[in-house]
């Protein structure tokens, strides 16, 4: 396995600024490796986990120190088993294909296209789509859904190869991958030769502002490299020739951006409005200084405290407690807070992927979500909390039993 030892000086993957680590979440395994069986006694790595902000262009970041290649060349997260994350693709796909006013001599193409959730529904109106990501599995899945899909990093190098073969694209769309570059200028400069003189890219991201007001630091994990606030996202673009013209936000991941970029100097997309007001909204709420990150630190500490104690108490009267979901945030969770199967006897989830095998660190084992229904647990733990009511709906027949759910984020809750 290729890593980088943690070094203090270690500068801002995108200005080469100086880094001020604001929030420590102890030592972590990777949030996808999940385990087999026969694992379970070998020597698992765990790496530091904590969360830096830069002086000068305020970019919240990790340092590497496992290479992309290492955590996504075999991926676990399958985003086509979420209903709720599938129907935000389709709408996505309608939205903005009547807004940009795509068709079949369109070209679409998307970076980290996963499991082709989303391309499909272009497949489905006739318009040409290019999926890229580095993960051969979930590539064959997208294959099957009928999505070309090129098993690559992206960056220049992979740009320069698509313009190569006669590919530019009219919409470029990039869905919670951005996070997940360690290669920011890579990326990003990518982003700017395959994008067509007037085509647009949207880019969707947990926004950095709702992860600090909502107590978020499950999403902060090594897999996600970067935070990212429309503050530093017009940075970065500018560096590259793109301009920031247009923002949304979005419900996803507990509050998400999905930022619309386009080259600089395209005449036909004005900026609008709403940009200004979000950046005015982020440093009204002090993402512009150093001491609002600093503050974050107690957020989590007292977050750890509440839930361990709910845990230990509901421990004492005898309750069975069981997982639901096995997604990366959870996994943060459980190794941060120490929860093992000594508190949670067990998760289940969706992905067939994920089943028979253990949780990162905590080794608490996962299956399908019959077993809830077989075992019948006082608490069902709702790990990806984002998606609650979706999983709530699921799992309306534990009431039968009298169970409770537990939403740990971003405060304790029971339901």
């Amino acid at each position: 396995m290729s890593s980088t030892p943690a070094k203090a000086d270690a500068a801002c993957r995108f200005c080469g600024g100086h880094l001020v680590e604001f929030v420590d979440l102890g030592m972590s395994p990777l949030c996808e490796s999940f385990l087999a069986k026969s694992q379970l006694n070998t020597m698992e790595p765990f790496f530091p986990l904590a969360a830096s902000v830069c002086r000068e262009c305020l970019l919240v970041q990790l340092q590497e120190y496992v290479t992309p290649e290492h955590i996504f060349t075999e991926y676990a997260y399958f985003a086509a088993f979420s209903d709720a994350w599938l129907e935000h693709a389709r709408r996505y796909v309608e939205t903005i294909t009547a807004k940009y006013g795509l068709g079949a001599k369109s070209q679409v193409i998307e970076l980290g296209s996963n499991d082709g959730y989303l391309l499909q529904y272009f497949v489905k109106k006739g318009i040409p789509v290019l999926g890229i990501d580095p993960a051969a599995n979930v590539a064959k899945s997208a294959e099957a859904r009928g999505v070309p899909t090129l098993v690559r990093f992206f960056g220049t190098e992979t740009a320069r190869e698509v313009v190569g073969k006669g590919l530019q694209a009219d919409l470029v769309l990039g869905n919670n991958v951005l996070a997940q570059v360690p290669d920011l200028n890579s990326f990003v400069e990518g982003i700017r030769i395959v994008l067509k003189p007037t085509g647009v890219c949207t880019i969707e991201y947990p926004h950095l502002l709702k992860t600090m007001q909502g107590n978020q630091f499950d999403q902060i994990y090594h897999e996600h490299f970067s935070y990212f606030s429309a503050l530093t996202t017009e940075k970065i673009a500018a560096a590259h020739g793109l301009r920031l013209f247009d923002v949304e936000e979005l419900w996803t991941h507990g509050g998400s951006l999905r930022v619309h970029l386009c080259h600089a100097d395209n005449k036909t997309r004005p900026t609008l409005p709403a940009v200004a007001d979000l950046v005015r909204r982020e440093r009204e709420a002090g993402l512009d200084r150093l001491e609002t990150y600093a503050a974050f630190a107690e957020q989590v500490r007292a977050t750890k405290r509440n839930l361990l104690a709910f845990l230990i108490d509901a421990k004492r009267q005898g309750k069975t407690i069981a997982g639901y979901g096995a997604p990366g945030k959870g996994n943060t969770l459980l190794n941060y807070c120490g929860i093992r199967s000594d508190f949670v006897d067990y998760t289940v989830d969706r992905n067939p992927y994920k089943h028979g095998k253990y949780l990162p660190g905590t080794h608490i084992p996962i299956y399908p979500p019959d077993r809830i229904a077989e075992t019948k647990p006082d608490y069902v733990l709702i790990l990806p909390w984002n998606l609650k009511d979706e999983i709530v709906a699921q799992l309306a027949y534990v009431r039968q039993w009298g169970a409770k759910f537990i939403v740990p984020i971003p405060e304790l809750a029971v339901l």
